[in-house]
This record gives C-alpha cells, sequence and structure tokens, in this order.
C-alpha cells in the first residue's frame, strides 16, 4: 500500500520530501519515493537518494567514510567545531536554534550536525556524496535528525520551509557558487537565515605547487586520490612539525609542501589527530573538482541582488562567513538567474 509522505506531516516535526525535478508530493512505496511524473528516489541504507550514486564530489564521500571522526568535538575533546559553528551563527541565532528546523547542507561525516542538534536543532542533513553513510553512522536519524543523499542544486522540499539554512565548507566546491547561493536561499523562510562561507582569494594560494597538483589529483579515483595525499602527508607533514616555531621557515615550505598543517592553530590536538586534519583538508583541496574563490564585495552583492537583509560579513582564515535574512515581506531580487562569475 503506498502511502503519500506529504498527507504525514501531522506525524512527523520536518518538512515534507518533494521531487526535486517536478516539485510534486511523493509517495511511499517502502523501496522508494515516486512522483507522479515517474522519477523514482530509493532508499538504501536507510538513507533517501535523491541522486546518482557518482558525481563530482566522490572524493569528499571517500575522505568522509574513511575518517568519519576526526573532526567530530566529541571525538577530539575540543571545541574546535562548536566555536567555528557559533562564530559563523553569531551569538543571537546560536541562542535560538532549540526546536528550529535547520537544513544542514554539504553534512559530511557530521561535525556541525552534532553542534546543531547539541543545541536543540530538527536537523535535515544533506550532502551530495556518500558523506551521507558516515554522518548517519555518526548521529542515526531519529525525531530529531534525518539524512538524505541530495544535490543543493535541487533540493528535495517545497521552497521556504527552513528556519536556518547552514552551509559552511561547501559552497566554493560547487559549479556556480552564485547559483548555489540562491538555491539555498530558496529554502530559507521568510524572517529566517541564510549561513554559509566561501574561499576568499589570496596571492599564497596561486603561489602554491597544491594548485598544479589539483589538476592531476582530482582526476584520480577517489580511493587512489585519497593514498596519494595519504602518502604526501606522511612524508611532509614532519617536516611541517619541525618548522612550526618557525615563521619564515613555514612560509617557504608552504610554498612548496601542498600539505595542510595545523600546529600552529590546533596545539591542542594531539599528533595523530593533526595528521588526520592534515590528511583531511590537503585532500579535500587536491581532489575538489571545483575550486571557487570569491571577494567579500562579490558575495555581498549576490545577497543584496536575492533580496537578503541584515548582511554580515566576517573575515575567518582564508575564508569569507556570510550571514543574512529573507525579509517577512517578499521582495524582489535583482536578477532572475543569477551569473558565474569565473574564478579559479
Amino acid at each position: 500500500m503506498e502511502t503519500s509522505l506529504n498527507l504525514m506531516t501531522d506525524h512527523s516535526p520536518f518538512p515534507a520530501w518533494y521531487c526535486p525535478i517536478h516539485h510534486q508530493p511523493l509517495t511511499d512505496d517502502k523501496a522508494s519515493l515516486r512522483c507522479p511524473e515517474g522519477e523514482s528516489y530509493p532508499k538504501k541504507g536507510g538513507i533517501l537518494r535523491f541522486v546518482p550514486e557518482s558525481s563530482y564530489a566522490d572524493a569528499f564521500g571517500a575522505q568522509w567514510n574513511r575518517y568519519r571522526l576526526t573532526q567530530l568535538d566529541s571525538y577530539t575533546g575540543t571545541t574546535i567545531s562548536r566555536d567555528r559553528a557559533r562564530r559563523a551563527l553569531g551569538e543571537a541565532l546560536w541562542s535560538d536554534l532549540s526546536g528550529k528546523q535547520v537544513l544542514e547542507c554539504g553534512c559530511g561525516a557530521g561535525r556541525f550536525t552534532e553542534v546543531l542538534l547539541q543545541q536543540g536543532a530538527l536537523v535535515t542533513s544533506i550532502d551530495l556524496s556518500s558523506a551521507v553513510d558516515a554522518n548517519q553512522e555518526n548521529f542515526p536519524q531519529n525525531s530529531t535528525h534525518r539524512v538524505a543523499q541530495a544535490s543543493i542544486l535541487q533540493l528535495p522540499f517545497l521552497p521556504q520551509q527552513f528556519d536556518l539554512v547552514f552551509c559552511l565548507g561547501v559552497v566554493q566546491h560547487t559549479p556556480c557558487p552564485e547559483k548555489a547561493i540562491a538555491a539555498l536561499y530558496a529554502h530559507v523562510k521568510p524572517g529566517g537565515i541564510l549561513v554559509f562561507d566561501h574561499f576568499r582569494p589570496t596571492l599564497s594560494r596561486y603561489t602554491k605547487t597544491a594548485t598544479l597538483l589539483r589538476v592531476i589529483l582530482r582526476r584520480l579515483p577517489p580511493a587512489i586520490g585519497i593514498k596519494v595525499t595519504e602518502a604526501l602527508t606522511r612524508c611532509l607533514l614532519p617536516l611541517h612539525k619541525l618548522t612550526r616555531n618557525f615563521r619564515l621557515g613555514q612560509m617557504l615550505l608552504s610554498r612548496i609542501s601542498p600539505v595542510e598543517s595545523y600546529y600552529q592553530s590546533y596545539p591542542q590536538l594531539d599528533d595523530e589527530l593533526l595528521r588526520q586534519w592534515a590528511v583531511l583538508d590537503t585532500h579535500d583541496y587536491l581532489t575538489a573538482w571545483y575550486s571557487h574563490t570569491r571577494r567579500p564585495g562579490q558575495i555581498r552583492a549576490a545577497l543584496k541582488d536575492l533580496g537578503l537583509r541584515e548582511i554580515s560579513l566576517h573575515r575567518a582564515g582564508v575564508n569569507t562567513e556570510a550571514r543574512g535574512m529573507r525579509p517577512l515581506t517578499p521582495v524582489k531580487s535583482m536578477n532572475a538567474e543569477p551569473s558565474c562569475e569565473l574564478s579559479g
């Protein structure tokens, strides 16, 4: 017997699933969700899959399933992920998450899922890659958390269903950041908030060997790419440790070595965790198919064009953290179709 999931919203704390292509309500035949227009979305491993098994984000799935615990605060015994999320959200929103509908896009293994759930939010975690499997293993689905494999460019909901759309470490890795931002914003309720971050352009980015290596590594199969990253880290991270207290040495080494090092940033982590964090962020950059940069002014302009209010931008390392609100009354956007600015 088929059940319309959208007739079950009285029994579910979450917004209903809709076909991401036709925007039609879905029926549940236990093995999949089906759209009246003929689309079918399978359930595999208890997770709804709204996208094909393979995509440009496969390398991310490989890294998060291999290192699913590495960046969880509950695993590291730190507040690194909590502090980053809190800073991006701002104090007012951070203290008001309890009971809020949160759409977490690019959830990975769940470093921010953990934080959002601890704050009492009702979290829908989405990722384009198989990282959703690691996320579910870390934080099983229940009355406050659900997981689906989906694209932020075609999300399986009706528009304007979430109090907060939260997306850290993702937008720069999409084909067109401006379109990704617009797609995320489409799901923010009136009075709700969009939070995301984006790489800033820096001179050092274009003077490192990592930029050249990425041309090669991003074309490797994910299983091989992560092994290459681990080998690079094993060989070069000891040099970063040796020069960690010498600023000039670190600067010179970073021009040659593609390995990310956090000896200065996170001294509270032990050597093994520092190695794992180095592998993750090195792999993240070297194998990402897309890795765009945007100046803060470009991000602000994109948000203004969409009609956001109370826009806030903050510099955070190599990123710009952005936050803005959907007005309570409709505002016509300046551009009907966001343009994608060319960048690296």
